[in-house]
């Protein structure tokens, strides 16, 4: 892959892993209210299961959402209706105490299934296969350079809220602060879903 491609790929990664969506914010709110080693569970998931969508969409799986309206509303239904059931249960947390499992649980393939109802994944994805794997003569050269960099990026984006998050921790806990975060952060969820349905 030619070092300009390489560049651009570089810059498109960095602004759509770090800017906030839905895995970067429950990263954020899961070390806030249950703590890193929970947290860790669902940034480790976020990875293999973007690393995946991103694979089966190279294979043609993008190909057959893009030809299929239907199925692209059916993505997107889900995928807001998760978010916006998983910010009324974050909303509803107002101590340590209450984040328990029945608020507060994302496991591993929850997080990795996410990515396939995620508007902002899917939209990265499809990005990434059409302006750099589709229709090049080494394709499977190139998906070999695209996974694993976007898995790093995946990565470090959702370890790095998740570490803000965990250091907001023990100052959430005072009063009504964790409550205001949950509430803002369940927000977060809700732009993020509305912005999924219109995209």
């Amino acid at each position: 892959m030619p070092l300009v491609e390489f560049t651009a790929l570089l810059v498109l990664a960095t602004a759509m892993s770090f800017t906030p969506g839905p895995n970067t914010t429950l990263s954020a709110a899961l070390a806030a209210n249950r703590g890193m080693p929970v947290a860790m569970r669902f940034v480790l998931s976020v990875p293999v299961g973007w690393c995946a969508l991103l694979i089966l969409c190279a294979a043609g799986l993008g190909a057959i959402l893009m030809a299929v309206p239907a199925l692209r509303w059916a993505i997107k239904i889900l995928g807001v209706g998760y978010l916006v059931w998983l910010a009324f249960k974050l909303s509803r947390s107002a101590k340590l105490s209450e984040a328990d499992a029945s608020r507060m649980e994302i496991g591993f393939w929850q997080g990795a299934a996410l990515q396939f109802v995620n508007i902002k994944a899917w939209m990265l994805a499809l990005t990434i296969v059409a302006g750099w794997i589709i229709g090049r003569e080494d394709s499977l050269q190139r998906l070999a350079v695209v996974v694993p960099v976007m898995a790093f990026f995946a990565l470090s984006s959702n370890l790095l809220y998740a570490s803000v998050g965990a250091l907001l921790r023990h100052w959430l806990a005072i009063g009504s602060r964790l409550l205001w975060f949950n509430r803002m952060m369940a927000l977060v969820l809700v732009v993020t879903a509305v912005w999924m349905l219109r995209a």
